[in-house]
């Protein structure tokens, strides 16, 4: 999949106007060998508790986007090497967490996409709280299961359908 983000802007302005189409803030940090990514949203709400982050991307990815909105929480990683490793071999494209990662070296070597606010060592903890398949806001955007994520080195987009 070849696209920019700047160039969908440009081409969606309509889009962006209506709020069809936005523009996450440019907090993110790249991490994973895929600069470039893109796919169906699915969502999880969790706080400092990855279980569910696990066992979503313990399952078919079918080249979709994991949204994790971790609160934005700079406490605890929600996704590490391991799950860089499950999403890569699950068929995940990318995974945009509002929260942060740890074994960034790890995560450079998975054919994954992954955004993040930052990295940070410490583990998170795993008592399975969370909730699944749900609107959830990102720097003030809602994101909804199915919508599209755009991510490149430019910005990452949410869009309500494919562009």
């Amino acid at each position: 999949m070849s696209f920019s983000t700047c160039d969908l802007c440009d081409a969606n302005e309509d889009k962006l106007a209506t709020g069809a189409l936005h523009v996450l803030p440019p907090i993110f940090a790249a991490f994973g060998k895929r600069n470039a990514f893109a796919g169906p949203a699915r969502t999880l709400k969790v706080f400092e508790d990855n279980v569910l982050v696990r066992a979503a991307l313990e399952t078919p990815g079918n080249g979709h986007v994991l949204v994790v909105d971790g609160g934005g929480s700079l406490r605890c990683a929600l996704v590490g090497g391991n799950l860089g490793l499950l999403a890569q071999n699950n068929g995940w494209t990318g995974i945009l967490v509002n929260g942060c990662v740890r074994d960034t070296a790890e995560l450079n070597a998975c054919d994954v996409g992954i955004r993040a606010l930052a990295a940070h060592p410490q583990r998170s903890f795993r008592k399975g709280a969370g909730d699944t398949d749900l609107k959830v806001t990102i720097a003030g955007v809602a994101v909804h299961p199915g919508d599209w994520i755009y991510a490149d080195v430019d910005g990452v987009l949410v869009s309500r359908t494919p562009l």
